[in-house]
């Protein structure tokens, strides 16, 4: 586990168990494997938890519409999805090349796992609105993916949560030097926040062609928006009080920080989009309505 700020040292004994956290936090270490003995820490957890739910739910709302409308292939971009997996993805290598907190690599393997069935859902609904395939084989093809990467989603964590815990170690960054792994680590989570700064731009490039966000949920957004800015608070919240140990603190976690608060920037021009284009949606749709029912009120005055 890497944290640079000042830290009391972690209490453990080699029992059969394995080590113990005896002045930390009994949840957190049974549940992270994370020893947390102040208040700072502790909340910096508690953020981190509050921002992997809102990650875990952002996509379900999109998920709902786009089962409902079956335009999902119309109203995302494939840009913006393909953009989120490659930031995600990065993002996991990042993690675990430079030891992050466990909880941060938890929460990089929902992103990606999520990111897998929004990217399902949209090839389903892509390839049937284009009838390339059959619907029953092609949906079998869907869930079976959906189940495959839920699976990896439960084994991944726990595997590489023992993993750190039978190797026991407590990085800190005034005291090491960066080696050929740690720093392809920080080369993938400085990609990675390229490709979540640019994966907003698709979208409202499309949304922008369209004057429309109909099709999008604005959930999405709004939970991305809330569990970026969460988890970025939970690495500040962690924030050494000297100064010369912030300074290195905050370039070991500058990549996970630029993407975060980052994309959470960006998505206040989504929200912006979403406010100006949802009268031009309701005006369309008070429109269609007009159009089914003017023949109707014809043929009943006709009668």
């Amino acid at each position: 586990m890497a944290d640079a700020g000042p830290r009391h040292p972690l209490h453990a004994l080699p029992l059969e168990s394995g080590a113990v956290c005896i002045e930390g936090s009994p949840w957190i270490w049974q549940l992270l494997h994370q020893c947390v003995e102040n208040a700072w820490e502790y909340w910096s957890v508690i953020v981190g938890l509050v921002s992997i739910a809102c990650f875990l739910f952002a996509a379900l709302p999109q998920l709902y519409v786009a089962h409902t409308n079956g335009r999902v292939d119309q109203a995302l971009s494939l840009g913006f999805l393909l953009c989120w997996l490659g930031g995600d993805f990065t993002n996991l290598i990042g993690c675990y090349l430079t030891n992050q907190l466990p909880l941060q690599i938890i929460t990089a393997i929902f992103y990606v796992n999520m990111d897998i069935i929004m990217i399902s859902q949209f090839s389903y609904y892509k390839l049937k609105n284009d009838r390339l395939k059959g619907n029953g084989s092609l949906k079998g093809v869907c869930i079976s993916w959906v189940v495959i990467s839920i699976t990896l989603s439960i084994i991944l964590p726990s595997q590489l949560l023992l993993k750190n815990h039978d190797k026991n170690i407590d990085v800190e960054v005034s005291q090491k030097t960066l080696g050929i792994t740690e720093m392809s680590g920080f080369i993938c989570g400085y990609v990675s926040s390229v490709f979540y700064l640019g994966s907003r731009f698709p979208q409202l490039h499309k949304n922008f062609h369209r004057k429309s966000t109909e099709g999008t949920s604005y959930l999405l957004f709004a939970l991305a928006m809330l569990g970026n800015c969460t988890y970025g608070m939970s690495l500040l919240l962690k924030l050494p009080a000297v100064r010369h140990l912030k300074s290195q603190y905050i370039m070991h976690h500058l990549p996970w920080l630029i993407g975060s608060f980052g994309v959470l920037i960006l998505d206040f021009f989504m929200t912006a989009q979403f406010i100006i284009y949802r009268k031009k949606d309701r005006n369309k749709t008070k429109d269609l309505f007009a159009i089914e029912v003017e023949p109707l009120l014809v043929d009943e005055k006709e009668i």
